[in-house]
């Protein structure tokens, strides 16, 4: 669709108004002087913050203050608009934040429809309490109280690389990992070391936004390749990798694709391994939620495959033990990519949490963690039940779903186009809080919803899945 829209943004960087809250009252003041006339199409962001030469994210924050104020709307699969029905007020909610007037309270979430935390209601606590107790009662306890590894302690790197062996056939040595603060410091580090600016890196869309932002810092570029029911398409790749020799890397979840959960196939996981050989570029995989699996064994890890060169393996414990256990760690055996990690880790923070290393190990020593896993699975499989239950009798009509074989999240997408802006005022006014789809998609033509169930009771479901289909239905565009 052709768009010849253009408008003059000047941006004030010393001002104290956020840039975001300059660009979408400029383009208010426009819709409201007529000249941006109601229905007309903008243009995309990735242009608009190329001609305005801001960061892409940033005009993605003023169009969603425009589409939450109803200055603009957005057509699945067209676009974004000026709207045809504007605000009453002359002054829009943004000004009103900038002017210091009070904004209307913000309810308390009802129904948290998260996009994938666990139960920390059944958390080993009392466990990793008793591990703590036996650690400090121990007689050389005072070693402990110094520093240790930079890449983390070495008894519990063991018991990782152990791990990953034993589940995941991935075939490491404790001296090809370093222990982080939680995956997202994992993907920090790697791109940092890895990237250069300038460089591409290939990303599932929809997917991760963390990680995007994560790589741009670091001054790479991105493609996005679209993600169909077998996990990214390969096919898509193949004239990127041939035209552009700055591809470094591939960043992929494919065990359970974030946010769609569809599993990556082993055709295209073979096809991948070949490429990264051919072209020389890394496979970042993020195994998020490899534990909790519900179905046959799942699909080994893309790491795990002998003849893959570059490959940096990123996993959590946080999700298994308790989400504010921040434990994370990446696996690579690119020796000289891992010292890079492991001094920027020096600097950045000169070692972990030892104390808290040594009481999980504790509890992966003495079974806790085993199952800790195994109750958490079956609890967590009831609840994935539960959930299908109920999409089956109030949303199926609605919209279409798979149900993944693990994890803690559902990937539903309407049926019919939906209005997002009233679906969101409609969910707020229910204190039903679920992540807005612009999250995970790099345009504004959204197609799904990630609805989290592990940490809400079967009643919070129950209430929450009806609730939706009311709003869905109403907010039906065709």
């Amino acid at each position: 669709m052709l768009r010849p829209w253009t408008l003059d943004i000047e941006i004030d960087k010393s001002a104290t108004k956020p840039i975001y809250l300059q660009i979408a009252d400029i383009i208010i003041e426009s819709i409201k002087s007529g000249r941006l006339p109601k229905g007309t199409a903008l243009p995309g962001s990735r242009t608009l913050a190329n001609s305005l030469q801001v960061n892409r994210n940033t005009v993605i924050e003023a169009i969603q203050v425009l589409l939450n104020e109803e200055w603009l709307t957005s057509q699945e699969r067209r676009g974004t608009f000026v709207s045809h029905n504007l605000p009453i007020s002359s002054k829009s909610k943004s000004l009103q934040a900038e002017s210091g007037i009070a904004a209307e309270p913000q309810l308390p979430v009802h129904i948290p429809f998260d996009d994938g935390h666990p139960d920390s209601k059944i958390a080993p606590v009392d466990q990793l309490g008793r591990a703590y107790r036996q650690i400090f009662k121990r007689n050389a306890r005072w070693k402990m109280m110094g520093y240790s590894e930079t890449n983390g302690n070495l008894d519990f790197r063991k018991a990782i690389a152990s791990m990953l062996n034993q589940e995941r056939n991935m075939q490491l040595h404790e001296n090809q990992l370093c222990i982080t603060r939680g995956s997202q410091m994992a993907m920090y580090l790697v791109s940092q070391c890895l990237l250069r600016p300038g460089d591409y890196v290939i990303v599932e869309s929809p997917g991760y936004s963390s990680a995007w932002k994560t790589f741009e810092k670091a001054g790479a570029n991105l493609i996005y390749i679209p993600v169909d029911s077998d996990g990214i398409v390969v096919e898509d790749i193949l004239p990127h990798l041939a035209s552009n020799p700055k591809i470094k890397a591939i960043y992929l979840t494919p065990h359970r694709q974030y946010p769609t959960t569809v599993t990556l196939s082993l055709q295209r996981r073979l096809e991948l391994v070949s490429l990264s050989n051919q072209y020389q570029f890394t496979i970042i995989e993020d195994d998020y939620d490899y534990e909790f699996h519900f179905g046959y064994r799942p699909l080994q890890p893309i790491s795990a495959f002998s003849e893959l060169e570059n490959v940096v393996y990123i996993g959590t414990l946080s999700k298994v033990v308790a989400p504010a256990l921040r434990i994370g760690y990446l696996a690579t055996k690119n020796q000289k990519l891992l010292d890079s990690i492991i001094d920027l880790r020096r600097i950045i923070d000169i070692q972990g949490d030892s104390i808290m290393e040594q009481a999980v190990l504790e509890l992966i020593k003495d079974g806790t963690i085993k199952r800790h896993i195994r109750k958490a699975t079956l609890h967590y499989q009831s609840r994935q039940s539960f959930m299908v239950k109920m999409l089956d009798e109030h949303l199926a009509t609605q919209v279409s779903y798979h149900i993944p074989q693990g994890g803690l999240a559902f990937w539903i997408c309407p049926k019919y186009p939906v209005n997002w802006t009233m679906v969101f005022d409609r969910l707020t006014e229910k204190s039903i809080s679920i992540l807005h789809p612009s999250n995970y998609y790099e345009h504004t033509g959204y197609e799904g919803l990630r609805l989290g169930y592990g940490s809400v009771s079967e009643e919070q479901i129950k209430e929450g899945i009806m609730a939706l289909a009311d709003i869905l239905a109403k907010a039906r565009l065709d």
